[in-house]
Order: structure tokens, then C-alpha cells, then sequence
């Protein structure tokens, strides 16, 4: 920790010798392990709400595989659990909350785009998954995304997974948008929408809550691959988290951390991801 505190030591006096707009960038890609390493304390911004992956408990624990890797992470960064401050973060202000140091890092099934990459900068991929549909189980015909002709499908606000279902595979799908997914899930249920969507993983968090009555179609039909939202620019935390992110595979604490969570809802168990420098 003292050389990462040395870095930023050098890199803060460098930039202020010559006071550009780019070394402003550089001095503000160094908080986040700063944060870490000075004040031995992260805000992680994750998801409140979803079973398997991050989870809110009746007794304000939160529990899911996005919550151990946040902690895997924040360890490697020096910092203990209890010293993490929890704030929930939705899929409309991610790229705000990172931006206005509301959290230090976004561990939330953050999908890597190239659109969000123009806000933000992610380590990983720590998760691979892809795009499906949650339905009624006496619902037999939907069988996949081209299926949803004439149908209500349900996604949450600021995403683009119901978007990409009517683009690609059938024009002629009713969207539906709710603020969160719990949201989506109760009008499935009441049959105010015919199906929901977003990623494979989450899906099979809620369908494992109530077996009898939902099921994930099992058609994956759009690859996605989960980051750690870093605030743009932040090169240095991008490749401490990346390490972390490696050595938690390494060690098979990502499949102690996946058996554990996403295991019980029925979800195959996949490879782990290759992590790459995005």
C-alpha cells in the first residue's frame, strides 16, 4: 500500500508543476486506491434487490456473489468488510454516482458497453452471463426472444435489454418499464406483462424465489459480461481491482463465492472469465 501511496504522491506533485486538464484527470484517477490505502475505508455501490447477487436480508445484512466479490476486492485494497459503506445504486445512476463520489466503485451485474465506457472505467470482466426471459410457468409459448410478437415485456428503466428484444428479434413486442425488477416480477405475476428480461443470473434469482410459479425460459440470446464501474480515467485502481479480481479466481474463492450464492438457484455453473484490461 505505501508504493500505491507513493504513486499517487508523485503523480499529485507532477500535475501540479504543470497544471494541464489531463494531469487533472490523472490526479482524479488516483482516489480510489488513495481512499483505500489513506483512510482504510471504500463505498461500494451495489443492488439491493437481487436474490443470488446482491441482496438486502430482512436483519439489513446484504448477501449475493456480487457482494463477495466487492469484498474480495476491497480486501486486496486493504480495506476489512466492516469498513465498506454500502449504498444502493440503480441501473439509472450508476454513471452519476461514480462521477459525483456518492461511491468508490460500482459492483452491481454492471454490464461492459462501449456507451458506458465514454463515463466510466471498468476492471473485469468478473461475471459472463447473457440475456433471457423470465415467464409464468404455465406459459408455453414463449420459447425465446422471437417468441415475443404481441407480447408485454417487462425490463427496468435506463436499460436496453426490452429495446434490444424488439430491435433484433420481434418488432412487433409491447415494452414495459418499471424503476427495479421486483417491480417487473410482481406484474409478471399478475399478469399485467407476459414475460421479463435482463440477464440469465438475475433471472434465475427470482425464479428459484417462487419455483412453482416462474421459470427462466433457458434461451440465452445476448452475451454479457460484468465490471467494476471505476470512475473514468482511474487506470491505476483499474489494475489493482483487476489483480484482486484475478486472484480471487485463482485461489477459487469466485467459486466458493459462486457455489454459495448463484448455486442454489439452479444456474449451470460457468467457466470463470478471462479478465482482461478494458
Amino acid at each position: 500500500m505505501r508504493g500505491r501511496r507513493a504513486l499517487a504522491t508523485i503523480a499529485a506533485l507532477g500535475c501540479t508543476m504543470i497544471n494541464t486538464v489531463a494531469c487533472t484527470t490523472a490526479t482524479d484517477a488516483d482516489s480510489l486506491v488513495k481512499r483505500a490505502d489513506v483512510r482504510g475505508h471504500l463505498t461500494v455501490g451495489t443492488r439491493f434487490d437481487q436474490p443470488g447477487i446482491s441482496q438486502r436480508t430482512l436483519d439489513g445484512r446484504l448477501v449475493g456473489f456480487d457482494v463477495e466479490v466487492a469484498k474480495y476486492v476491497a480486501g486486496e485494497l486493504g480495506v476489512a468488510p466492516g469498513d465498506i459503506t454500502w449504498r444502493e445504486t440503480a441501473t439509472s445512476t450508476r454513471e452519476s454516482d461514480l462521477a459525483s463520489n456518492s461511491v468508490d466503485m460500482v459492483v452491481a451485474t454492471y454490464s461492459i458497453t462501449e456507451k458506458r465506457r465514454q463515463q466510466v472505467t471498468f476492471a473485469g470482466p468478473y461475471f459472463e452471463t447473457g440475456q433471457d426471459l423470465l415467464v409464468r410457468t404455465q406459459t408455453t409459448d414463449i420459447t425465446g426472444p422471437e417468441s415475443l410478437n404481441g407480447k408485454r415485456l417487462c425490463s427496468t428503466t435506463n436499460t436496453t435489454s426490452a429495446e434490444q428484444v424488439r430491435d433484433r428479434f420481434a418488432q412487433q413486442t409491447e415494452l414495459v418499464e418499471y424503476p427495479r425488477y421486483p417491480e417487473c416480477v410482481s406484474a409478471l405475476l399478475a399478469g399485467q406483462v407476459d414475460a421479463v428480461t435482463t440477464d440469465a443470473v438475475i433471472l434465475a434469482g427470482y425464479a428459484a424465489q417462487q419455483p412453482e410459479l416462474l421459470r427462466v425460459v433457458g434461451t440465452q440470446f445476448a452475451p454479457e459480461r460484468y465490471g467494476i464501474g471505476l470512475r473514468k480515467g482511474d487506470v491505476e485502481a483499474q489494475r489493482a481491482v483487476n489483480d484482486a479480481i484475478r486472484k480471487m479466481i485463482s485461489t477459487g474463492e469466485w467459486t466458493r463465492a459462486f457455489d454459495a450464492h448463484i448455486g442454489p438457484s439452479g444456474y449451470p455453473p460457468p467457466a470463470p472469465p478471462q479478465v482482461t484490461e478494458q
